[in-house]
């Protein structure tokens, strides 16, 4: 997702802007002493006197626009007197240059990485402890799932949420229309029944009613999250994989279930990028797809004027209980280095950067930081491209928070699982142990 962030930003802005009602100010800057409430041991981050000092920012390329560093830095400034250097840094190889960079004496003073790799870094002591500021820092909002429990490791807060890239059902009204359904489903079983009309009147065997890749793994965790399975449950300190339970099984077969029904064959074994999935719509060749949130704009770019912004449509993929169903969550958060000479002032900035007035403005384009600011945007968000990522934000999950997850995502065992599941080249309960297996060896090496 990463490395097509900030193309997909630029596809996405083109033709699918959201409209967005402004939000009421915050008053969310910090004010009085640093104290600490006996109850709750949780600290309030006061009045920094930053005159003369300069705090230094690594953002990543294509997550903020210009207007929205500028509105976290003019704050800061007006209420610390510090001045804001920010350095924009690159995709490429920047795993290896953080952990240089956070080992070393002088390191950036706060940092944006990616949700699933904080636990990586708070692991070998490169991130501060930030539990005693949550609640100061979550200003009375609900820090969306995906985001806070990736943050956490070992029971306490090392990053700060700031946005999430979900994934929601982007769908073809045309297509949809032309056999014979007009309305969203709003239930998994309607959804089913629809494509199911779909499937019938479009009998091409290279067409999808939903293209599903195989080893499209974010989108097959829905399935498994559904139905109250999960990929690692850890328990005093040891990390089990949970793809054998009986939930997780339930969810595995369901998704073998409806990716066979409604995707191509050939798809079982393929991700969503050879072919790309926006350009397989775009090509007609699907009515339905799972997407993120910068896709039905791309959809639309790629088509080269055959399909039009108002041609598609999104929703929340319906889970089995009525509600939107879990949906992978991969998103950025903010750090500081546990070896800045600058905390106080990091602190600051990064309660200004997670506030609400900055979250309305990142909400343009990405699902913010809480529950409560999602369903503001989603009351207000276009049908066509993006309202359906809003409305299934609050169902949004993550990965483990382990330090080893990288080698899971490294090796590819996501993929093979769930495509195994999808091409039945295993069987699933074989799958399902040989991914349990990995993720026990994985985690707890």
């Amino acid at each position: 997702m990463k490395k097509t962030r900030t193309l997909a930003i630029g596809a996405f802005a083109a033709v699918a802007a959201l409209s967005l009602a402004a939000c009421s100010s915050d008053g969310d800057s910090g004010s009085g002493d640093n104290k600490t409430d006996g109850a709750s041991a949780q600290k309030t981050i006061g009045t920094v006197d930053g005159k003369g000092k300069t705090l230094t920012v690594w953002a990543m390329q294509g997550d903020y626009s210009d207007d929205v560093m500028k509105a976290i830095n003019d704050k800061f400034t007006a209420e610390t007197g510090a001045q804001v250097k920010v350095q924009s840094q690159a995709w490429d190889g920047i795993g290896t240059k953080l952990t240089t960079a956070l080992s070393s004496s002088t390191p950036p003073d706060v940092i944006d990485i990616g949700n699933t790799q904080v636990a990586g870094y708070a692991a070998t002591g490169g991130l501060a402890d930030l539990t005693a500021y949550k609640d100061d820092l979550a200003q009375g909002g609900t820090w969306l799932e995906s985001l806070s429990a990736p943050a956490t490791y070992d029971s306490k807060l090392y990053a700060v949420p700031s946005f999430v890239g979900n994934r929601a059902v982007i769908y073809n009204k045309k297509i949809w229309a032309d056999a014979g359904v007009t309305e969203e489903p709003t239930t998994y079983a309607d959804l089913k029944a629809d494509l199911d009309k779909i499937k019938a009147k479009n009998t091409a065997s290279d067409f999808s009613a939903f293209y599903l890749p195989g080893q499209f793994w974010y989108a097959g965790l829905s399935w498994v999250w559904d139905a109250g399975g999960d990929i690692a449950t850890q328990a005093d300190g040891k990390w089990t994989g949970t793809f054998s339970s009986a939930e997780s099984l339930k969810g595995l077969n369901e998704f073998k279930a409806f990716q066979n029904a409604y995707s191509t064959k050939a798809s079982a074994t393929l991700n969503t990028d050879k072919p790309n999935e926006d350009q397989v719509m775009a090509d007609g060749k699907t009515a339905t797809m799972m997407g993120a949130i910068w896709d039905a704009g791309a959809v639309v770019t790629s088509s080269k004027g055959k399909i039009k912004a108002e041609d598609l449509g999104t929703f929340a993929l319906p889970g089995s209980n009525g509600k939107p169903a879990p949906n992978f969550g991969g998103g950025e958060v903010w750090g500081i280095a546990a070896k800045s000479a600058n905390q106080d002032l990091a602190l600051a900035w990064t309660k200004i950067a997670a506030g609400q007035d900055v979250q309305t403005m990142i909400s343009k384009v990405w699902i913010p930081n809480t529950t409560e600011l999602a369903a503001t945007a989603a009351a207000s968000a276009d049908p066509n491209s993006t309202k359906g990522f809003y409305d299934g934000a609050g169902a949004t999950k993550s990965v483990p928070s382990s330090p080893n997850w990288a080698t899971i995502e490294g090796n590819k065992v996501m993929e093979g699982l769930f495509s195994s599941v999808a091409s039945g080249s295993k069987s699933v309960e074989d799958a399902a142990k040989a991914a349990d297996d990995t993720i026990n060896s994985t985690l707890n090496g």
